[in-house]
């Protein structure tokens, strides 16, 4: 008989199964990658591993992109059978890594009302302001969107290049650009930068991202020129390589936008809400502008119609006669409003301050502990953790000579306190001192001394 495809199997993969496997793993799986580093020596390493990470992103895109369509047109089940594949040696590759991840256990509570990041009591925890963080990028997440909407509209009515690339295969070029500037950016740019004590602000990076967005708007509407023109000159379309432009600017901006956005969301959250704070900036990146896309796609219908007073576009002839070109200058004005709110210094010091005290919430040992001289000290006593910014005057003393701590191999840091003092050159820091701070051992607790005992000793010695 003959074969029909069961599309109630099909809704309930892409409406129910497919968002909730994608929010959970993605949620997760780029916090505990970024929980291998510390938090503080190691910042600028977090920095470039996000960048690392929306590359891996990349490479599957890129990967599927080429090889799921031209097994689809043999057999849909092969297709979807190389993703299952693909995705079981992807957990049996993270499996079998466990015996190297650093493992924290779990802290703290989820829901309850504890002190927001910005150290007071406040209802919504931090996460209200990591969403205000992560909508910073909204006007670029917009023109993002446009790749699987407007961009295709476009593309339809351009001719294939080669005769095989057509507009769904221009979305290669967006991972080609990620993958070639994420690591000109991340493996260069920021190291260099790091070496020189410079870290770009994550509003200036957003800033920088909706700027190549503009730009990538301003080349989708050159090219929309450029498809009336021709058409009015000899009735033939342009080429479909001329939109690689876009998606290669917009690849630049995922770079400075999205990767930044996981990792100002990694940053600004408190200790306990990291991954909580991950599933915001999904959803503040991902959801929130298909909303407002679909918002303003109605809006601005009127453009998408062609002479007949209908929305159907995909043919030469109907494009030639809409105007999608007013959407591309719309989409212009919102990114360039986007980098205007990034650049204004309230925005910046509020993004500063929340990844600041995101910082002081952070807990680390204590470098040295007093003696406790009474049963009110001794209960204080029992927290042998503080705020690690409050350390920084004890850890001052071991950076005093240097400037941070350097990785060397993974699992393992060393720093020369005395690299800038020639006299005490070629002096090693003490033992004591590197087992405190990174508690490689374990210190017996000094007994407590009577006052009148210590008073005592001291008259003897005399």
């Amino acid at each position: 008989g003959t074969e029909t495809f069961n599309k109630l199997a099909l809704s309930v993969g892409l409406l129910f199964l497919w968002p909730m496997g994608t929010g959970m793993i993605k949620s997760i799986v780029n916090v505990f990658g970024a929980k291998q580093f510390h938090p503080l020596l190691q910042s600028s390493l977090i920095e470039s591993y996000y960048v690392s990470f929306y590359m891996c992103i990349n490479v599957g895109s890129l990967i599927g992109g080429f090889c799921a369509p031209i097994l689809a047109q043999r057999n849909v089940t092969y297709a979807y059978a190389v993703c299952v594949i693909m995705l079981g040696a992807g957990l049996v590759s993270f499996l079998l890594g466990t015996p190297r991840y650093v493992q924290s256990k779990p802290s703290g509570t989820l829901f309850s009302a504890n002190k927001g990041i910005l150290g007071r009591d406040v209802k919504a925890g931090g996460m209200v302001t990591i969403f205000r963080i992560c909508i910073l990028i909204l006007p670029f997440a917009i023109t993002y969107s446009q790749m699987a909407t407007t961009f295709i509209v476009q593309g339809t009515v351009m001719r294939k290049a080669y005769g095989v690339l057509d507009a769904a295969s221009m979305n290669n070029a967006d991972a080609l650009s990620v993958l070639t500037f994420g690591y000109s950016i991340g493996a260069v740019l920021y190291p260099a930068l790091a070496k020189r004590g410079i870290r770009i602000p994550t509003t200036t990076k957003f800033a920088i991202g909706s700027a190549f967005g503009a730009l990538a708007m301003m080349w989708a509407l050159m090219v929309d020129r450029m498809i009336h023109a021709e058409y009015a000159a000899t009735g033939q379309p342009v080429s479909v390589l001329w939109q690689a432009g876009s998606y290669t600017l917009i690849g630049i901006g995922e770079i400075f936008c999205i990767s930044t956005a996981y990792e100002a969301a990694f940053s600004a959250a408190p200790p306990e809400k990291k991954v909580l704070a991950s599933a915001v900036n999904l959803f503040s990146y991902g959801g929130i502008p298909n909303v407002l896309c679909i918002f303003l796609y109605n809006v601005c219908s009127p453009w998408f119609q062609n002479s007949r007073g209908t929305t159907e576009i995909s043919r030469l002839e109907d494009y030639a006669t809409a105007h999608v070109g007013k959407y591309f200058e719309l989409l212009l004005v919102i990114c360039l409003l986007g980098v205007v709110v990034n650049l204004l210094p309230p925005v910046r010091d509020y993004v500063a301050n929340a990844e600041t005290a995101a910082a002081e919430a952070f807990k680390t040992p204590m470098m040295h502990k007093r003696p406790v001289q009474n049963k009110g000290e001794l209960a204080a006593a029992g927290d042998d953790e503080e705020s690690s910014l409050l350390t920084i005057d004890r850890h001052r003393a071991y950076l005093k000579y240097g400037t941070e701590p350097v990785l060397l191999k993974q699992g393992s840091m060393h720093a020369n306190p005395f690299q800038g003092d020639k006299k005490r050159a070629g002096k090693h820091m003490k033992k004591a001192m590197v087992s405190r701070l990174y508690q490689t051992t374990t210190k017996q607790p000094k007994k407590l001394v009577p006052p009148s005992t210590a008073v005592l000793s001291r008259q003897d010695s005399l």
